[in-house]
């Protein structure tokens, strides 16, 4: 499960700025640091969503859709445990999405508060997504609320659906995370939508947006394994050129690198990630190095001139 949650904005002028946050403990909070480079990646090299890794955590952060509110600036981001499950945590996190911009407030305390309660609805529905009879409790309450308003048919048919839609449900989720660990992604996505279809028949709004963008997430995958191995066909292009001492293509691969690292994550391929992110480091410094070289290469060649 997520470890904490947090929403900001990053304005033109003074960089990123926290509207909103919370914790299950502070060392988890987000650092200044880390927000300046969620900017570049956000800002700089356009990325929609980007990861920054500290020690066994890892701080995800992702651009909203604010546009209903005319903010073009907002992120939102999760605090996760090296070994969760990014793929879920991106839907959950979509999901919340939808009710901070609908819940916007420039009021600190009302956003703290929207916040918090979004991040505890995350264990209650992932509780119910692993256990069936929670969501059977779920729909119980709901049909003594009907009765109670004396809605007396809809009533009678969502008990009769309380009785085999949440078992159903529940396998076609097993089906869909088996196969979704196999690498059988197009089938992964279709049991994922037919499981919030499922949660759809029995009034399980919460349910039905994690499932639908989890599948959209998971549908994803191929494109991005056909993305990954172009760029590493062009990577290994290039730094065979680079055994040529053309150093300007240091800058050439940083990109890239950070484009594999962003995929690399969505498969949750953690030793891989380190190692890019170890090449990374090494490429950027490389780029470093490589300008001071050429500016003293110009300056050598301009005092060669003048002798």
């Amino acid at each position: 499960m997520p470890v904490g949650i947090y929403l900001y904005e990053i304005d033109e002028s003074f960089g990123p700025n926290v509207l909103a946050e919370y914790y299950l403990a502070q060392e988890n909070k987000v650092s200044n640091d880390t927000l300046k480079e969620f900017e570049e990646k956000h800002i700089q090299k356009e990325f929609s969503n980007t990861i920054y890794w500290k020690e066994d955590l890892r701080y995800y952060s992702w651009k909203i859709n604010a546009s209903s509110i005319e903010r073009d600036n907002l992120f939102l981001g999760l605090v996760l445990k090296e070994d969760e499950d990014l793929v879920s945590s991106k839907s959950i996190l979509e999901n919340i999405a939808e009710k901070v911009v609908k819940g916007f407030s420039e009021d600190k305390a009302k956003l703290e508060s929207l916040l918090r309660k979004e991040f505890d609805s995350i264990f209650t529905l992932m509780e119910k997504l692993k256990e069936p009879t929670l969501i059977k409790e779920t729909i119980n309450n709901k049909t003594k609320k009907m009765l109670d308003d004396e809605n007396l048919q809809e009533a009678r048919e969502l008990i009769n659906l309380g009785e085999e839609i949440p078992e159903k449900l529940s396998e076609e989720l097993k089906l869909a995370e088996q196969l979704l660990e196999n690498k059988f992604y197009k089938k992964a996505k279709k049991s994922f939508l037919k499981a919030a279809e499922l949660a759809d028949i029995i009034q399980e709004r919460d349910i039905v947006s994690f499932l639908t963008n989890k599948a959209e997430q998971v549908g994803k995958f191929p494109e991005l394994l056909k993305a990954q191995e172009s760029l590493t066909k062009d990577l290994e292009s290039t730094t065979e050129e680079l055994k040529n001492n053309k150093l300007h293509l240091y800058h050439e691969l940083i990109k890239p690198i950070e484009m594999l690292i962003n995929i690399s994550n969505s498969f949750e391929h953690h030793e891989l990630t380190s190692k890019l992110t170890q090449l990374l480091n090494n490429f950027k410094r490389a780029d470093i190095l490589a300008k001071e070289l050429f500016s003293l290469d110009a300056k050598i060649n301009e005092r060669l001139a003048n002798l």
